[in-house]
């Protein structure tokens, strides 16, 4: 095999999987942390960078990946190794399909088991009490009020929800064209409530500020009249759940969780709500199939002989 240093490389593959699989920035940047760690533990024996030294991608072999999931292991929860053992596998695949020749030395080692966690999320009461603690008087209150009935109601991605504009949604048949991992499109429902304080908002807006239908102009403004950050939204979810004193943890994410369980738990199909969340796989779907502790004691009650 040709000696070749491994940065470079690395910064090849991450730039086809932008180019040819449309992954997006946050993906691609944890693909390259994970994978420069690795490089950097390869030449130093730990993880910081050492600048001036090179890791040579001979040196990347089987022991390496070993050795460097063994330091993983005092560091990181099972889930993190996964994925960083998921993108040195990738990285490899990526390196055989460009003719380097340097084998698949991470493909005998095992994934760390992990742990089935449920995903959190609030109960169907906690859930109406925060949205209903939203003060919509005002314009920011409108807009949060807007944005989050739309996550509840479609189960978006926190990355979804900012990159909505006002033309993705059509308030007559009550729907969002949304786009998700890898840029890939799907059509999702929205709930009376949803389109409601949606049109509230943006009629709102526009007799405060002027801003009207815009073409590609983004659906949720910050205050400056730009389009929200990830960041902002999970900011302005996380103050709204501790002002109306929910103990739960609550996060953009929680009410994607909230949307797929209360979907399930009220009888919809597995697969409808796969197609809603935009997931790959169906098994992805299958970790909000748990039951609310109000079933599971009803059916307990209903079904045991000796309660």
């Amino acid at each position: 095999m040709k000696s070749e240093l491994a940065y470079p490389l690395i910064d090849q593959f991450i730039e086809s999987l932008i180019s040819e699989k449309g992954y997006s920035h946050h993906t691609c940047r944890a693909y390259k942390n994970d994978l420069n760690a690795f490089a950097d533990f390869v030449v130093s024996g730990e993880t910081p960078d050492q600048p001036g030294n090179a890791c040579r991608l001979e040196e990347m072999d089987t022991l390496a990946i070993r050795r460097y999931l063994g330091y993983l292991h005092r560091h990181n929860k099972k889930t993190s190794i996964a994925r960083k053992l998921s993108a040195i596998r990738s990285f490899f695949r990526f390196l055989e399909r460009n003719r380097i020749d340097c084998g698949r030395p991470a493909d005998g080692i095992l994934t760390p088991k992990q742990g089935h966690t449920i995903p959190v999320y609030l109960p169907v009461d906690d859930m109406f009490r925060l949205l209903d603690s939203i003060d919509a008087g005002t314009l920011l209150g409108s807009r949060n009020q807007a944005m989050f009935e739309t996550m509840y109601s479609g189960g978006l991605r926190v990355s979804e929800l900012a990159g909505l504009n006002l033309l993705n949604l059509d308030f007559e048949k009550g729907t969002a064209r949304v786009f998700g991992k890898g840029r890939k499109e799907r059509i999702i429902p929205l709930g009376r409530s949803a389109i409601a304080a949606v049109l509230a908002y943006r009629n709102r807006l526009a007799e405060e500020t002027g801003i009207g239908v815009v073409a590609d102009g983004p659906l949720f403004l910050n205050h400056r009249k730009k389009r929200l950050t990830v960041r902002s939204i999970d900011r302005i979810l996380k103050k709204i759940a501790a002002d109306c004193g929910l103990t739960i943890p609550v996060s953009p994410h929680a009410l994607r969780h909230t949307f797929a369980t209360h979907m399930l738990d009220a009888g919809a199909d597995l697969r409808v709500v796969q197609e809603m969340l935009g997931h790959k796989s169906l098994s992805t779907t299958q970790r909000y199939t748990h039951v609310s502790i109000d079933r599971l004691m009803a059916a307990y009650d209903k079904a045991h002989p000796r309660k």
